[in-house]
């Protein structure tokens, strides 16, 4: 009975920590006060890069979206990243204005490698002064490019937007994949914009100095890449900088079961990188005394926070009913846990002030049972079928191609 309530005491201990840690970010997220004037100087010019493999559904709202942004129209240029493509994502990229670059390789496949070779080609020109990357299946705020230019020319060299999800009321999958986007894309940086820490790059909007891809060449070839080069760059010195003002949005699938294989990447891919960086990362905490190391080491090993919930839940039950039948011990430990719980729900709706979501968003809130076993039954199936070595596509739905573009 000892050794069971030792065990517990450890792991409430290791949850309350990363509560406690989410919950002090989106109280500082309250105060963290968006720029409002954007006026530069000059305005520098931007390659800005569509990593795209069999993307005709989509490739053409992005491209429209892009084309729109309020910025001089001669001082960006955009590439399509046509990989290892057997659809019409080069010939539609092309008649809108696009330039493509095809690339076709039998072994060395996905984002990060297409990434890699877009980069190589672009520096080499030696004409742009910020490289921004997009997903193929975005839609770009029209002030997008006037916000980097003036954190660019303010002294900023990486830069990471909003990434979010665009509103889908009443598709569950993709109301609570929004949720989790705006706690983690959106809240969480916010909180650290206002301590003045590092921010992680989320793969969607991310901005480069051209001097930072030449001294710190892509690299990075996981499932989640992204990630995988952003604490790259913070443990080479490099500060991410955080721009909230810009936004950058990604329609979600409406089918759960086309969502599986994106999900299982994100979460199961950060494995390896905890293996690999965690170590390095206490390390250069420890060696610079930086909060900020420690702020992505926790960011890094933290698991998602419905799963979180969903652990406290389960060991709030586990003690309520020895409880109910008069074991004290047990008693304390259901307060704990159930004040545990609480305090999550708090950080849950501090952050939605704080990223001011919408009415749909909060009720979207009585999906989230059904998500967490969604969740459940997807790591069964994920650990069952072995880890996801290689890159897989997110389905795409016909329909989405029909809906009008957004600037």
């Amino acid at each position: 009975m000892i050794i069971i309530t030792i065990l517990q005491a450890i792991i409430f201990s290791i949850i309350a920590l990363f509560i406690c840690y989410v919950f002090t970010l989106s109280i500082f997220a309250l105060f963290n006060k968006k720029k409002r004037d954007f006026s530069a100087d000059r305005y520098r010019k931007f390659a800005i890069v569509i990593p795209a493999h069999n993307e005709e559904l989509l490739i053409s709202q992005t491209l429209y979206s892009l084309f729109s942004l309020i910025y001089p129209k001669n001082k960006y240029d955009v590439f399509v990243i046509a990989d290892n493509c057997t659809d019409q994502t080069a010939q539609i990229a092309t008649s809108i204005g696009a330039t493509v670059l095809e690339r076709n390789h039998e072994t060395l496949k996905g984002k990060g490698h297409a990434l890699r070779f877009a980069f190589s080609e672009i520096l080499n020109k030696d004409e742009f002064e910020g490289i921004i990357v997009f997903d193929a299946d975005s839609q770009i705020s029209g002030n997008y490019l006037c916000v980097m230019n003036h954190y660019m020319e303010n002294g900023s060299r990486v830069i990471q937007s909003s990434d979010l999800v665009q509103p889908q009321p009443g598709v569950w999958s993709s109301e609570m994949t929004r949720i989790g986007f705006t706690l983690y894309n959106l809240v969480r940086p916010l909180g650290r914009n206002f301590l003045k820490l590092s921010m992680g790059l989320r793969g969607n909007g991310m901005c480069f100095h051209p001097e930072v891809l030449k001294n710190i060449p892509w690299e990075a070839y996981s499932l989640t890449e992204d990630i995988e080069y952003g604490i790259l760059l913070m443990l080479k010195g490099e500060h991410i900088q955080f721009a909230p003002e810009a936004t950058v949005t990604a329609k979600m699938p409406e089918n759960s079961k086309n969502a599986e294989s994106q999900r299982e990447r994100w979460e199961i891919g950060r494995y390896p990188i905890i293996a690999r960086y965690s170590f390095p990362l206490i390390k250069k905490f420890l060696r610079t005394g930086k909060i900020t190391y420690l702020d992505t080491f926790t960011d890094l090993i933290m698991p998602p926070m419905v799963n979180l919930m969903i652990v406290i839940l389960i060991f709030s039950v586990l003690n309520l009913i020895p409880a109910i039948f008069g074991f004290g011990h047990f008693l304390l430990f259901t307060i704990l846990w159930g004040a545990l719980f609480l305090l999550s729900i708090i950080h849950l709706l501090i952050g939605f002030k704080a990223a001011d979501v919408d009415r749909d968003l909060y009720k979207a809130l009585v999906h989230v049972p059904k998500y967490a076993i969604w969740k459940l039954m997807l790591y069964l199936k994920a650990f069952s079928n072995g880890k996801q070595e290689n890159w897989v596509r997110t389905a795409r739905e016909q329909k989405v191609a029909t809906d009008s573009p957004q600037s």
